[in-house]
């Protein structure tokens, strides 16, 4: 039963997974959602801004996005699954991980893929301040791992918390490390590598103690930027430390509440052990849809409702 055939099937022009995954990141839009701004100061004394959307009703249901790698709260696969939960008669709140908000965040270290201890803190704000009694969380690329690896790793997950979905997720970081510095992600590697060194020049400016600027100057690949900046920051010995210990496949037996990850077989960036199958037949509580189709976060459909947010919607309503 964990292991779901997919009734995706995409246009054919979407089938190719190149053009569904940069069609989707930089041509969809997504309109009519109005979001209104939170910050919650972290225990370290950071903090993150919360933009939150809300159905036309009052609901006791929340769901909690998290973003992939340099994205934010209004990238239109936040939005697009944001609009759906509400017009369900449910709430959305869109997280923003630290200094991904359009203000740099206050500390020298920001997110990382198994970044799980700011979801927790997040969470616990919204049980502490706000009324929700079922609340689903969903997270794209790294922040689909960073769920998971919270899911896996915390040992008394709140009972408010009934499901999640995970969508496009690299829950091997080395295996997918790989994939991107491989000849069919250039293009990707490039875009990803500008945007990190753009933010390591920023963290500079800001903390020319902590990284010079002779540092950056040896960042010539993405695991360049986990080494440098990645593993320096955030506790880890390098980047092959990160990727071991933040990998959420280790994670995934431990899952106890219904879980799906929905990853595409065409998406260029996942390694082979991102199809947990084995993990998947283990657990009655971690369900695997692997569509032939669907790249990076790109699950095109018409009218740009894409099959990810509706197979999400779906999944929450079933539990």
């Amino acid at each position: 039963m964990p292991i779901i055939t997919s009734q995706y099937k995409p246009p054919f022009f979407t089938k190719n997974p190149h053009i569904a995954t940069i069609y989707s990141g930089l041509f969809r839009r997504v309109r009519g959602v109005v979001q209104k701004r939170e910050r919650v100061t972290l225990a370290d004394g950071d903090f993150m801004d919360l933009d939150w959307s809300f159905s036309k009703q009052k609901s006791n249901k929340l769901i909690v996005l998290l973003h992939g790698l340099e994205g934010d709260a209004q990238r239109h696969y936040m939005l697009g699954a944001a609009k759906l939960f509400n017009e369900a008669e449910g709430d959305a709140v869109c997280v923003n991980f630290r200094g991904c908000s359009g203000e740099e965040n206050s500390k020298f270290r920001s997110y990382h893929s198994g970044v799980a201890e700011d979801l927790e803190e997040v969470i616990q704000f919204i049980l502490n301040e706000k009324q929700y009694t079922h609340i689903y969380l969903n997270g794209f690329s790294l922040g689909g791992n960073v769920i998971l690896k919270y899911l896996g790793e915390t040992p008394n997950i709140p009972s408010e918390i009934k499901g999640a979905v995970a969508v496009s997720v690299p829950i091997h970081l080395k295996g997918s490390m790989l994939e991107l510095h491989t000849f069919k992600n250039i293009l990707y590697n490039i875009r990803f590598k500008q945007h990190l060194l753009d933010k390591l020049k920023r963290k500079h400016k800001y903390f020319p103690e902590e990284l010079s600027a002779k540092t950056i100057k040896k960042v010539k690949t993405l695991k360049d930027f986990d080494d440098v900046y990645t593993s320096k920051a955030h506790g880890f010995k390098d980047a092959y430390d990160y990727y071991k210990k933040s990998s959420s496949l280790q994670f995934l037996p431990n899952i106890s509440v219904p879980t799906l990850l929905l990853n595409a077989l065409n998406d260029s960036f996942l390694s082979s052990e991102c199809y947990p199958i084995k993990e998947a037949k283990a657990n009655p509580n971690l369900y695997l849809e692997m569509p032939d189709y669907g790249g990076h976060v790109g699950f095109y459909e018409k009218n740009s409702l894409y099959y990810s947010e509706k197979r999400t919607l779906e999944f929450i309503q079933s539990i």
